[in-house]
C-alpha cells in the first residue's frame, strides 16, 4: 500500500521544507506553504525512493530537502498520466497536472544538496478535495475514469 512518508512546508520558495506531522491542505494546497496558490503547482510530490537514488549516490538527503511537499512511498508518481487523481488520507484529493518542471537556474537546493531531483522525478498537482492529512495516511491512486471508493 502506497503510504504518505512526509508533509514539508516553508515559508519561501526555493528551499528546504521542514516537515510537520499534521497539515490541513486547503482548496490553494497546504496552508502556510510558499508554494500555495491558485495556480496548477499547488502541491508538490516527490517519491521516497527517488530520495534513496540521491542517497545511494552518496548525498545526505531526506524528506523535503527537495522542496517537495508530500513525500510518498510505494507509488510511481512518474509512470501516471496527468489527470490521475490521489486520495490522500481520508478527505484530500489531489490531481496531477504536471510531471518535472524546468529549473532556469540552480537553487539553493541544489547547492545545498548537489543535486536536485525534483525536476526530474517530481510531480505537481492541484486539490479537488481539501482536507487534513497526517504523515503514514494512506496514498490511493484513482486512475482517469474511475470512481473513487471511500
Amino acid at each position: 500500500m502506497a503510504t504518505l512518508v512526509s508533509i514539508n512546508v516553508s515559508k519561501t520558495k526555493g528551499v528546504r521544507k521542514t516537515a510537520v506531522d499534521r497539515i490541513r491542505i486547503g482548496p490553494e494546497g497546504l496552508v502556510g506553504d510558499a508554494h500555495a496558490g491558485d495556480w496548477h503547482r499547488m502541491v508538490s510530490l516527490l517519491a521516497e525512493e527517488s530520495i534513496d537514488k540521491m542517497r545511494a549516490a552518496g548525498l545526505d538527503v531526506g524528506a523535503g530537502d527537495f522542496a517537495e511537499n508530500l513525500t510518498t512511498r510505494g507509488v510511481d508518481l512518474l509512470a501516471l498520466p496527468l489527470g490521475t487523481r490521489l486520495r490522500v488520507g481520508r478527505q484530500v484529493v489531489l490531481e496531477l497536472t504536471q510531471h518535472g518542471k524546468e529549473c532556469h537556474n540552480r537553487c539553493a537546493i541544489y547547492y545545498q544538496a548537489g543535486d536536485c531531483v525534483m525536476p526530474r522525478e517530481g510531480v505537481f498537482a492541484k486539490v479537488v478535495a481539501a482536507g487534513e492529512v497526517a504523515a503514514g495516511d494512506p496514498v490511493v491512486v484513482i486512475l482517469a475514469g474511475e470512481a473513487d471508493e471511500r
